[in-house]
């Protein structure tokens, strides 16, 4: 049997080899970026198979794929803020709106940053509680209903211009929900979005913008702890597969969420994430699933 828990680091995804991590990457990009919740079906999809879990570590570092991807598609609106608040700092015009929201997503990332630290121990260790089937399953369905009220009651309305600090500090803070395996971060920022009144597509542009510092910092964190264990050759190969296949796969899935979000609603999320959730908690109960 090979090790896959090396010096305290989950390192499952090594063992699979490349064909099974190019369909982990897949599924990984394809659910990292919708509000399905990545992290259920990386432990559902290798439970189903009779694989070998790919782990917290493979996850994590899959952030980047899904990093490449949100910045390829909103790249307009990246450069624009970034060249805008560049030219606001040379000009000292500190108020200036782009100046202004760059700081915001900048504050946003504080609440998970703080938590990640915090309960970092706790979240990429070997057999985490909180990777758990139940775990997972639970938060898909707590998930599902929240983002059903949400979707209810929201006013659908508003747009990312009329944004302000305490809206994006309030999904920020919805952000460190997404430490929890199965809830999600597009999920639960998605989710905090809407209930501010923002439009669907609007919600999710919101969503992705105030996460880049977050999904590129949880990347950066677990590539450095790998690099700290001396991944060999072969596990950084197999690891830069699954990246590239994400990363491809990714950018489609925000491509796919965009305009299922101009066009209709959240409910077609809604409806899978609770049927996922309980169908995880019933293959436990039977003992399908362990």
């Amino acid at each position: 049997m090979v090790e896959v828990c090396t010096r305290g680091i989950d390192t499952g995804f090594v063992t699979l080899g490349y064909a099974k991590v190019a369909l982990l990457g897949v599924v990984q990009g394809i659910t990292e970026l919708l509000p399905i919740s990545s992290t259920a079906h990386m432990r559902l999809v290798p439970a189903v198979l009779g694989w070998q879990d790919p782990g917290s570590a493979f996850s994590a570092a899959m952030q980047l794929a899904a990093l490449a991807a949100v910045v390829s598609y909103f790249w307009t609106d990246i450069r624009d803020l970034a060249t805008n608040s560049f030219r606001a700092v040379v000009g000292g015009q500190f108020t200036d709106r782009d100046l202004r929201f760059a700081i915001w997503i900048i504050l946003a990332t504080v609440p998970i940053a703080v938590a990640g630290l915090l309960l970092a121990n706790l979240l990429n260790t070997c057999n985490s509680p909180l990777r758990s089937i139940s775990v997972i399953g639970w938060a898909c369905v707590v998930m599902a209903l929240l983002l059903g009220v949400a979707e209810v009651y929201a006013r659908h309305r508003r747009t990312i211009d009329s944004a302000s600090f305490v809206d994006a500090m309030l999904i920020g803070i919805a952000q460190v929900g997404a430490l929890i395996p199965g809830v999600s971060r597009s999920g639960s920022t998605l989710t905090a979005a809407l209930a501010l009144g923002f439009k669907r597509d609007e919600a999710a542009r919101l969503s992705f913008l105030l996460g880049l510092p977050a999904i590129a910092l949880a990347g950066l964190k677990e590539i450095w702890e790998l690099y700290k264990i001396h991944l060999d050759a072969h596990g950084w190969s197999v690891l830069l597969l699954g990246l590239f296949v994400a990363s491809v796969s990714a950018f489609f899935a925000i491509w796919g969420l965009m305009r299922v979000l101009q066009q209709f609603s959240t409910w077609p999320f809604v409806v899978y994430r609770f049927l996922l959730g309980v169908g995880i908690l019933v293959g436990v109960a039977i003992g399908w699933l362990g």
